[in-house]
């Protein structure tokens, strides 16, 4: 498998600049998810690294080895894209074994045939192999599509938004499955998507993409718990973190637009030099809860039920922040309430760059 560097890359279109000082270092065997939302230059990055572009400025290694004038050929990496690219007059076994028949270096027939049967059990296909392609569903074309890649054992897997078009139930079936393909195979993964829970639930790595700049690289885990600004912060989560103006004004949380006040716990990551200060206070809406003697009163603005569990929209003068509650939570629209939150869990960004007080130098 391979280990994929991308040192000071920067790529531009004629006046437009797809990717500005971009460093990326995914390790060898990793899943490593590239989010970011549409325009943010992610199937320019996979690009780069498939040999489709060549970087304005930069050096990309696979394995360590500078790669800039190798072709996608010899950089020996599968693209998966969004569109199936599928013959659809050949059955599926047909189009797995497409990429096997190159002109020259053709493989011997028996290692076909056992690759394609491989691919085609480890991705459950095997009923479909004697069917032309055009009669399959999406999942099914995306299935293959993945088959395809794989039977080549490429040293690199590049995914650009492969799920996307499928709808929401198969879309959760193949992250696990494929996610379970990564591990099974011990491949070098990087797969991109706009959608944060694809990123969150199948990612080793995950690197924020905003505007042709990673703004940060972590797991899952320190992403959505230690965003590194404001960007990630509302970006990463569903629903996002609530982010509300306020000041630490004697250990108090203050808020600026109603001045309600709640507590505050020096652990966030500060010292007193915070007092005063313009500031962002950011907390999820499962570290904010109902209480009957809590510090605030707010009115419950909007209710959306998720079985498990509600979001709420809680309003509090002209400021609105979200809520997760039990299921068994009664409430309705307009009903005053009382929340809290977790001090401990507050992260504070500075109010005039969004970035957190914790990553400040």
């Amino acid at each position: 498998m391979a280990h994929i560097q991308l040192k000071n890359i920067s790529k531009t279109f004629g006046n437009h600049t797809a990717l500005t000082g971009l460093d990326l270092d995914i390790a060898d065997g990793e899943f490593f998810v590239l989010l970011g939302e549409t325009g943010a230059g992610k199937t320019t990055t996979l690009r780069l690294i498939a040999g489709l572009e060549k970087p304005s400025e930069g050096q990309v290694l696979i394995d360590g080895v500078d790669v800039a004038d190798w072709g996608a050929a010899e950089r020996d990496v599968a693209l998966v894209l969004q569109q199936y690219s599928l013959y659809p007059r050949y059955t599926v076994r047909e189009n797995l074994e497409f990429p096997l028949k190159p002109k020259i270096r053709r493989l011997p027939d028996a290692e076909i045939k056992d690759r394609v049967d491989r691919a085609a059990r480890t991705l459950r296909i095997e009923h479909l192999l004697d069917r032309k392609t055009d009669r399959l569903s999406g999942g099914e074309m995306q299935r293959v599509s993945i088959g395809r890649a794989i039977v080549r054992k490429p040293r690199v897997f590049l995914m650009d938004e492969p799920l996307s078009a499928l709808d929401a139930k198969l879309r959760e079936a193949l992250r696990t499955e494929l996610k379970n393909l990564q591990i099974q195979l011990g491949a070098t993964f990087l797969f991109v998507t706009h959608d944060q829970i694809e990123a969150m639930s199948m990612g080793d790595k995950v690197g924020v993409l905003n505007h042709g700049r990673i703004v940060q690289t972590g797991t899952p885990h320190e992403i959505y718990n230690n965003p590194r600004d404001t960007y990630v912060a509302s970006f990463v989560g569903s629903p996002p973190m609530n982010l509300i103006d306020g000041k630490v004004v004697n250990g108090r949380a203050v808020m600026a637009p109603l001045n309600f006040e709640l507590p505050f716990s020096g652990r966030a990551g500060t010292g007193g030099a915070t007092d005063g200060r313009p500031l962002v206070f950011g907390i999820r809406p499962e570290d904010v809860y109902l209480e009957s003697g809590a510090p605030v009163e707010a009115r419950v603005h909007d209710v959306e039920n998720h079985g498990v569990e509600k979001i709420l929209t809680l309003r509090v003068g002209d400021t609105t922040l979200r809520a997760t509650v039990p299921a068994r939570t009664d409430v309705a629209i307009e009903q005053p309430v009382r929340f809290a939150w977790n001090p401990d869990k507050v992260v504070l960004f500075d109010k005039g760059s969004g970035v957190s007080l914790r990553h400040a130098s």
